[in-house]
């Protein structure tokens, strides 16, 4: 039996070690093989010799009463085995979501977006599935849509939502308004009177996917307990058990969870998709039954990034210091709340930017609409923000006639700075060090695409179109900086659960990590073997596979992971050390005075003294023990912003990223070559460097889509998605994927494990300005808008 851990907190939380593979080194993650080979498992991949299919039915309108439903037809079909309504869920429980339940497992009533579920089959195949739910015959009678802000705030608005009882509806100002955060510092309009030079602008944001190439997809197997076994791919397995046992009316310790292989998620898989109803189906059916969206059906299964309206006043002095700020930000939540409260919070708090000003006057609103929901994806509302204010910044360092870069330093927050809400930056805050930074990257080359042979097309906007030989191709340099918050803000209990075991296998001392997080391709895996490694001194470590046996991971997502499991993974780890150091001095303390006197490390399986002396092997010391540890662990608490002043110290950490945007334009054409997009960022203590560079790079190219390509279009008459597949909905492949070079700071925040800060996010932020930015140099263009499409640039829109 594992020996019991001591109590309360280690007494040194990290070791130096020099046992291979540890933190700082890019050791090869153990899933990269098989996922560029095509050997990975992932969750669509999924088989059970007796499952079954299943298949939602999804209305064909955005707002409508139903009714009726008729599923005769479907359940004659042969092959069917089940047909589920609204009228068939087990127990009272019928809606679930992240933060406010109010979003229905089967439509009742009515239907609030283009694509909602109304009915559930399981059938012996998938075709057999899909031609039941075709089967199903539902009336509609359709209602007005609500679209924008000015139809969902109208004094006659229609609502889409009635009766609400939420916490956030007392401070609302109509129920059609999900949420609103304002951050009020200082005096914005007496700031206003001072300021030289002031600018004002208008700024759309449009609906992004998060396009992840594995769809939404999970197998349910009924236990003979009575249970159901659900293997997922998610990113938060105890928020998903949250939500769903109450559904299936059943106790959470008999819905056990299981990560399956996922194949990117980015946010969309936060939300529960198909979860309740592949559970419904095998409880109703008795046999296993799996659930595979297509990708058409995975655009209306998972939330969105918010499209969003945000107005901006700055004004400045003559000498380039900002007065004052005011904005308001609008997000369209769509027909669920989803994560809409929190993403108007960091919309809120980090609406003007890494800037230093004393003044501000910021409303952030998430609107309920029956456009489709919108939630998570990656930067948070911090995306949308960062895209407006920064094009204000360019906009008033032309004003005053300053280098925007130069502009951006002389007004940079750092390390003591106080930000709208109040909170005090207590870590590292190098903004104006990284605009330097990029800024001192060498430049690419000009005309890159002329050789000896002629125009080589592949570099020149339009690629093998062939679109132009150089002419009329205008180059344009734009730069941006953001900031983003890491972790899990305004007060909520942010903590992640790990159990650590060291044993001996055939000899050789084994550390056995196990935790609930989600690999969604962050690497999390990677970097949980290294802390072991360099916490314990042992090479060999073993993964567990993700489950609801341990406690909670939250959530990948907000940058959190390696922080906040990584800190649960350390903290147990040294638990184990101590425990096994203990175990060593009972043992062996009366050969060596070292054992009572020195400073005693784990390294390469053996425990040695500062020094470097040997004293045992861990084999010895354990000797058929092992030593296992389970335990919660927490960053320094936040709190909840003011509902009327916003202030309070609502994030943990921030990360903060620079770009340098470097685009040709064929101005007669309006296409667009992003030649590079140079980046720099600090993030504290690189755990995998390659890791790091990887997440980077591919935020950046994130960044970039949204930029000039990604956009969900909701026809704004009727609410419906005009282009749910990757053939209208475009993304960035290799061919517009430009050079990123990267400049990796490292300026260790002290409160955080290894002095480590939350890589993942922030490039998202400032790569999708400073590409239209430097699209604005090249053409001449205010451009207001992303994505950016060639009629903006031709006058043709």
């Amino acid at each position: 039996m594992p020996a019991p851990g001591p109590a309360g907190v280690p007494t040194k939380i990290t070791q130096g070690t020099r046992t291979a593979g540890g933190i700082g080194e890019s050791t090869l993650r153990p899933d990269g093989i098989l996922k560029v080979t095509g050997e990975f498992a992932y969750s669509s991949d999924l088989w059970h010799e007796d499952m079954l299919w299943g298949h939602l039915l999804r209305s064909t309108v955005a707002h409508a009463e139903i009714v009726s439903i008729d599923v005769s037809e479907a359940l004659a079909l042969p092959g069917v085995h089940a047909v589920l309504t609204y009228d068939d869920l087990p127990t009272d429980v019928r809606t679930y979501g992240l933060e406010i339940q109010d979003t229905p497992v089967l439509a009742h009533g009515k239907v609030r977006h283009h694509g909602e579920p109304v009915a559930a089959v399981a059938a012996d195949h998938p075709e057999t599935a899909r031609r039941a739910a075709a089967k199903i015959r539902v009336e509609y009678r359709e209602l007005p849509v609500i679209t924008d802000e000015f139809s969902a705030t109208a004094p006659d608005a229609v609502l889409v939502h009635e009766g609400r009882t939420d916490h956030h509806f007392p401070y609302v100002a109509h129920p059609n308004i999900l949420h609103r955060q304002p951050i009020v510092r200082g005096d914005a309009a007496a700031a206003a009177e001072r300021a030289d030079v002031i600018v004002r602008g208008e700024y759309t944001f449009g609906m992004q996917d998060q396009a992840f190439l594995g769809p939404e997809s999970g197998l349910a197997v009924p236990e003979e307990d009575g249970g159901v076994h659900l293997y997922i791919a998610t990113q938060w397995l105890h928020s998903d058990l949250r939500q769903i046992a109450p559904v299936l009316g059943l106790p959470e310790d008999k819905v056990r969870m299981t990560l399956a292989g996922v194949g990117g998620a980015f946010g969309g898989r936060e939300d529960l998709s198909m979860q309740i109803h592949a559970c419904l189906l095998a409880l109703r059916t008795g046999r296993p039954v799996k659930i595979v969206y297509d990708r058409f059906e995975s655009f209306f299964g998972h939330v969105h990034r918010h499209p969003a309206k945000l107005t901006y006043e700055h004004g400045a002095t003559r000498d380039g210091l900002l007065t004052h700020v005011k904005c308001r930000i609008v997000l369209d939540g769509g027909a669920y709340a989803s994560a809409s409260p929190a993403v108007v919070g960091n919309a809120a708090s980090l609406g003007i930017g890494p800037y230093d000003v004393a003044d501000v006057d910021i409303e952030a609103v998430a609107l309920y609409t029956n456009n489709p929901p919108c939630g998570a994806m990656r930067g948070f509302g911090a995306v949308q923000a960062c895209f407006a204010y920064e094009a204000q910044m360019d906009k008033l360092a032309g004003e005053l006639g300053l280098d925007p870069v130069e502009f951006r330093q002389r007004n940079a927050m750092e390390q003591g700075s106080t930000l709208p809400t109040g909170q005090v930056v207590d870590a590292p805050a190098p903004v104006a060090e990284l605009l330097r930074r990029v800024k001192a990257m060498p430049m690419p080359p000009e005309r890159q695409w002329e050789s000896s042979e002629g125009a080589d097309v592949r570099q020149l906007p339009g690629g093998l179109s062939n679109t132009t030989h150089g002419e009329g191709v205008v180059r344009g340099v734009g730069y941006a900086v953001g900031i983003k918050n890491v972790g899990f803000s305004e007060g909520f209990d942010d903590y992640s659960t790990a159990k650590v075991r060291l044993e001996v296998v055939a000899g050789e001392p084994v550390a056995v990590v196990h935790t609930a997080m989600a690999e969604v391709g962050q690497g999390g895996v990677t970097v949980h073997a290294q802390i072991a490694r360099t916490e314990l001194g042992v090479e060999k470590v073993t993964i567990q596979p993700a489950d609801t046996r341990v406690g909670s991971a939250g959530s990948t997502s907000a940058s959190r992971q390696t922080y906040v499991t990584g800190g649960a993974v350390r903290n147990a780890c040294a638990l184990v050390r101590e425990r096994v150091l203990e175990i060593g001095r009972r043992k062996f303390g009366t050969y060596h005075p070292a054992w009572a006197t020195a400073e005693l490390l784990l390294e390469r399986g053996k425990v040695v003294t500062d020094g470097g002396e040997v004293l045992a092997g861990l084999a010895d010391v354990l000797e058929g023990e092992s030593v296992e540890i389970e335990r919660e662990w927490r960053h320094r608490p936040t709190q909840p912003f003011d509902r009327s002043t916003g202030q309070g110290d609502g994030h943990v950490q921030y990360s903060f990223a620079a770009h340098r945007a470097v685009v040709e334009v064929d101005t007669e054409l309006g296409l667009v070559k992003v030649v590079e997009l140079a980046c720099a960022q600090d993030v504290g203590k690189a755990l995998n460097p390659l890791s790091v560079l990887g997440q980077i790079q591919g935020g950046t190219v994130q960044g970039l889509g949204v930029a000039v390509m990604e956009e969900i279009l909701v026809d704004p008459v009727t609410a419906k998605v005009r282009n749910p597949s990757f053939t209208d909905y475009l993304i960035p492949t290799i061919l517009d994927t430009p050079t990123i070079p990267v400049d990796i700071l490292e300026l260790a925040d002290h409160h955080a494990p290894y002095g480590l800060r939350g890589v993942g996010e922030a490039p998202t932020l400032s790569s999708t300005p400073a590409v239209l930015a430097a699209i604005r140099a090249a053409t001449g263009l205010e451009l207001n808008r992303t994505p950016v499409r060639p009629e903006h640039l031709t006058g043709t829109a």
